[in-house]
């Protein structure tokens, strides 16, 4: 885990939904990193590589949302959000198949 300043607080869930919300903010913040890595990746290989990494994290993002909201960490106002990282997942997914059927 990374340090945050002393008395930063994320929220008052517990020990769990803390662990839950670092995961999320570094998945789901590499996920976004590498997206960006992939745009100006050296080759199609490269690309390619760095969008399935990409889909991993999605991935993760996604299932610790779940698992939040099924343990009512999260409440259904986020449940666009957890949608929202589903579509994202497909949508990658997708070009990866594309991508795949071009290297």
């Amino acid at each position: 885990m990374f340090d945050r300043p002393r008395g930063a607080v994320l929220h008052k869930r517990g020990p769990i939904a803390v662990a839950l919300s670092y995961q999320i903010l570094k998945s789901g913040t590499s996920a976004g990193a590498n997206y960006e890595e992939a745009d100006s990746g050296s080759s199609a290989r490269d690309k390619l590589a760095k969008r399935k990494i990409v889909l991993r994290e999605l991935k993760e993002s996604a299932f610790r949302l779940r698992v939040l909201r099924r343990t009512g960490f999260l409440t259904p106002a986020q449940d666009p959000v957890i949608a929202e990282t589903q579509e994202l997942v497909l949508i990658v997914a997708k070009l990866i198949r594309n991508s795949e059927n071009q290297v």
